[in-house]
């Protein structure tokens, strides 16, 4: 069955059908489409188009009809529901569809579909978030080395580390709600692209399929999926921060770092190296960044240069959305296993810290607090550094004394400053790695998570 036809002499091609149907992936939206077609014949009622009778019964057979077989003979989700209406009302469903598009149906079913899928991707990614202050729960004071351009840089701890995620994946679910507030618009009664020519109350339609609001101007409508495009958007950042973690945590967990310990359940090992444990879950999700991106570059592309309104090019939203969604929950499952069962090894991780010289901006500093211009303290502590490697001396190698005989700038008492603990108390500016900083940054970051449930 077909909702077009009349004004044809033949119909479409075998060709043309099979490059243009859509039922083998827009199926997803069928529960969408019976919700959006219930409130439609609702909506007709009230408008006076059908009797409290017909739309009753328009109601009950959509509410019988089963989700479509996979030999469904039927060009998309759209007009299998309104075939197997049909079969199961009779001709009273040839009313369903009076003053309604498909464009808006569209628009609709698909609005509804990933208003659902936001709130299950939030969910996980909050499921993450608690993961994460977990993890870092017992180590606000575990000293780890931190980097910049992949070269120990200066010490910070797990938990300022763990929190560092925390706050990308913060505004990550801040993204995904800003996307579902415009998601969540009701396109019904906007027609084709002028409007329904029925006195719909759109208002009603809104406040019962759970829309915040309803859309102003029909011509955009049909011509919009700038709301696919924010989630696609949301889901392509939030990608990358998974992606930036596994990074992370591949380097800390191989024998080169070696101060992370996956477990074996997201691990897998070598058909041919049997000493082998590879972190499969982690490059899975870093692989699968690129397929997401790929969605939103996909819909970006299709839609520049359409002309207002509706282009059956706009179909191709269906599938990119689909595929991020599926990625994106399936990378959001993933990475929380991973975090709730790593193991970090604080010696290690501390003894990287110890080595390298990470302590040198603490150095400089309490030159600086003792009246040396920083710069000079900076050329000081430079020197001290390069004598050190030229003799092989790590920071606490030193003695106060020692430390005093090179540059008598340097007080005997800033020797203990060598030890990366020290240093840290030092950084205790809102947001800082001081440790007592940390402990009142998760503490403020499990409030906030709690006011999102």
């Amino acid at each position: 069955m077909k909702l077009w036809g009349g004004r044809f002499e033949e119909g479409p091609s075998e060709t043309f059908q099979r490059f243009s149907w859509s039922l083998h992936f827009d199926r997803r939206l069928f529960e969408a489409d019976i919700a959006g077609s219930k409130a439609w014949a609702r909506a007709l009622e009230r408008a006076g188009v059908l009797t409290p009778a017909e739309a009753e019964a328009l109601c009950g057979a959509l509410g019988r009809i089963p989700p479509p077989p996979p030999d469904a003979p039927d060009e998309d989700i759209h007009t299998y529901v309104i075939r197997m209406l049909r079969e199961l009302a009779g001709e009273v469903a040839a009313k369903i569809h009076t003053g309604r598009s498909r464009n808006e149906q569209v628009s609709l079913d698909t609005r509804l579909w990933l208003r659902g899928e936001i709130d299950r991707c939030a969910g996980l990614l909050r499921a993450l978030m608690r993961a994460l202050l977990a993890q870092a729960e017992p180590h606000t004071a575990t000293v780890i080395p931190g980097y910049t351009h992949l070269r120990r840089a200066q010490p910070v701890t797990w938990a300022h580390y763990l929190l560092a995620y925390f706050e990308m994946f913060w505004r990550d679910h801040e993204r995904l709600s800003q996307a579902r507030s415009r998601v969540n618009r009701m396109p019904l009664g906007s027609g084709a692209l002028a409007g329904a020519g029925f006195p719909i109350d759109r208002e009603a339609l809104a406040r019962e399929l759970g829309f915040d609001a309803i859309t102003p101007n029909s011509m955009d409508v049909s011509a919009d999926r700038d709301w696919a495009l924010d989630f696609l958007s949301a889901a392509s950042i939030l990608m990358l921060h998974l992606s930036r973690l596994a990074e992370d945590w591949i380097l800390y967990s191989s024998d080169e770092f070696g101060w992370l310990e996956l477990a074996d359940g997201v691990t897998s090992g070598s058909s041919l190296m049997p000493q082998k444990k590879n972190p499969d879950s982690l490059e899975l999700i870093r692989g699968k960044c690129g397929r997401v991106f790929g969605c939103f570059t996909s819909l970006f592309m299709t839609m520049k240069g359409l002309p207002l309104t509706y282009n059956r090019d706009m179909q191709e939203d269906k599938e990119p959305l689909f595929e991020a969604a599926d990625q994106l929950s399936a990378s959001l499952e993933m990475a929380r296993a991973v975090v709730e069962t790593a193991r970090l090894r604080p010696e290690p991780a501390r003894r990287a810290a110890a080595e390298g010289w990470l302590v040198a901006t603490d150095l400089a500093e309490a030159l600086a607090r003792t009246g040396v211009p920083f710069h000079d303290a900076h050329q000081l502590v430079g020197r001290l550094v390069l004598e050190s490697i030229r003799r092989g001396r790590q920071p606490e190698d030193w003695t106060g004394e020692e430390l005093h005989a090179f540059d008598p700038r340097f007080t005997p008492e800033m020797a203990r400053l060598l030890a990366p603990e020290e240093g840290l108390k030092s950084r205790a500016v809102p947001g800082g790695a001081a440790p007592q900083t940390v402990a009142a940054a998760l503490s403020e970051a499990r409030r906030r998570l709690e006011s999102l449930s």
